[in-house]
């Protein structure tokens, strides 16, 4: 039976749910009365239920779906105004002990090479990143308790949170591993991880299962469950995803829904982040191997509905995307990208020999992390390097009440325009500065509060002068 609060897997994501949810979205496609109905509800930017948005992505009616995407461009308006964080992955290790039939790491496969950073390697390559200007990363390792036990990621974390060069540094290590225990989770919590990232890749049990046939991640119930063990240590910010293109898409897009409202009901908190990654080729992997890759137009929907029914949550996308995709669901709902992403272990430091692959996936947004930076600015938006609300306690239902009430405006959009303009004075090229400059200029007169936005033009005036790292 669906219950929303259980904390066994299989009851807050319910099949009987999904499919009943989905057969109602389905008969109610071309329901113009409720659609519209469900449309103007949002618009108290509050979300949606799992059932409604399933209704909203089946919506075949042109002049509907032109208002649910309008409506996606206002809440995102409303919620991160122009502000668009960006990241970077490091990969530790591909060692992994699993035999996802999607991911190249699988322990079958004999011809990629198995690599893993030491300590001295994680320093040279956050080095690396320090100089591109990145100040918040991801870092990602495949499964081996052998090769890549907690304490080698625990090790790591201090390694990179240790680095300053220059006027670089690390202030926030999101960490994306496998599902562990509570006391793991603590220490993880304790080492001063940013978001716990953990992505589901299917939430269908037959499928998850088949897709996962060996290895400690075949256990549906473990992985699935592991946001509330983490929540339960302490780890109040987490971030959840589905891989598109494993199983049927609407089926994950509810189950991804019903996952988001089960840790509100639950933990008393949804999700941080919501990641939509769609399947990439890469070593072994061949996408067309799997029937149920979607469209760019149905990936765009994806985002402008999910942007609507969490409205809270931050929306990423990869370079796994295009430049022309990326474009256009930043304007329907995403809040972070990756820039200059290597998904293979190290390169930042020098690129890989093509015989040497240890890439995840192929990237198909090649350009360099400046390169994106400007396209950014060009396009309007201001390219945040911000970590203050993590080093300021904003984290969980504290970040999230900021969230819904409006009030984060105050705090992000002032110190997204820092950090920007410290990007600017230490990393930029001169065509990047030169329209970062006019992009602060105009947006420091946008934020809300005129004490905060006194103080904010104080503080960009003296990293003007070489201090650094204000934040409110």
């Amino acid at each position: 039976m669906y219950d929303v609060k259980s904390k066994i897997a299989t009851e807050f994501i319910d099949d009987k749910e999904i499919l009943d949810t989905l057969e109602y979205a389905q008969s109610n496609k071309g329901n113009r009365e409720l659609i519209s109905s469900i449309i103007e509800r949002a618009k108290d930017c509050k979300g949606l239920t799992h059932r409604e948005a399933a209704v909203l992505l089946e919506c075949d009616l042109e002049d509907e779906n032109e208002k649910l995407f309008k409506l996606a461009k206002e809440i995102k308006q409303k919620f991160y105004g122009n502000r668009i964080v960006m990241f970077a992955p490091l990969y530790l290790s591909n060692y992994c002990v699993n035999g996802c039939v999607y991911c190249p790491y699988h322990y079958k496969n004999k011809h990629i090479a198995r690599k893993k950073l030491t300590q001295e390697e994680i320093k040279q390559e956050t080095i690396a990143l320090q100089d591109m200007g990145h100040k918040r990363l991801a870092l990602e390792a495949g499964e081996d308790p052998v090769n890549n036990p907690l304490e080698y990621i625990l090790e790591s974390i201090k390694t990179i949170y240790s680095i300053k060069h220059k006027n670089g540094a690390i202030r926030r290590v999101n960490v994306n591993i496998a599902a562990t225990t509570v006391e793991d989770y603590k220490k993880l919590k304790d080492a001063g991880i940013g978001t716990y990232i953990l992505f589901q890749e299917t939430y269908n049990k037959k499928s998850y299962e088949e897709l996962h046939p060996t290895g400690p991640k075949h256990n549906y119930a473990y992985h699935t469950e592991a946001m509330d063990r983490a929540m339960e240590a302490g780890i109040d910010d987490v971030g959840i995803g589905v891989l598109f293109g494993l199983n049927m898409y609407k089926y994950d897009f509810v189950g991804l829904l019903m996952h988001a409202e089960h840790l509100e009901a639950a933990m008393g908190v949804g999700p941080h982040t919501v990641s939509v990654p769609r399947i990439r080729p890469a070593d072994d992997i061949d996408p067309e191997n799997f029937s149920n890759a979607i469209s760019d137009e149905m990936f765009e929907k994806i985002v402008a509905v999910l942007r609507i029914a969490v409205p809270y949550t931050g929306m990423i996308v990869s370079t796994r995307e295009s430049q022309k995709t990326r474009e256009r669901v930043l304007e329907l709902g995403v809040s972070q990208i990756s820039g200059g992403s290597r998904t293979s272990v190290g390169g930042y430091v020098e690129p890989e020999p093509e015989e040497d692959n240890t890439s995840q996936f192929e990237v198909n947004d090649n350009r360099t992390l400046d390169e994106i930076v400007n396209w950014l600015l060009k396009l309007g938006y201001i390219p945040s390097f911000c970590t203050a609300c993590y080093r300021e306690g904003r984290t969980g239902d504290r970040f999230m009440s900021l969230v819904k009430s409006g009030q984060i405006a105050n705090c992000c959009q002032p110190n997204s325009l820092m950090t920007l303009k410290e990007y600017l004075e230490d990393y930029a090229s001169e065509e990047t500065k030169k329209n970062g400059e006019a992009v602060i200029a105009e947006e420091v007169e946008r934020i809300p509060h005129e004490k905060v936005k006194a103080i904010a033009k104080e503080y960009l005036k003296e990293l003007k002068d070489g201090k650094r790292d204000f934040r409110f």
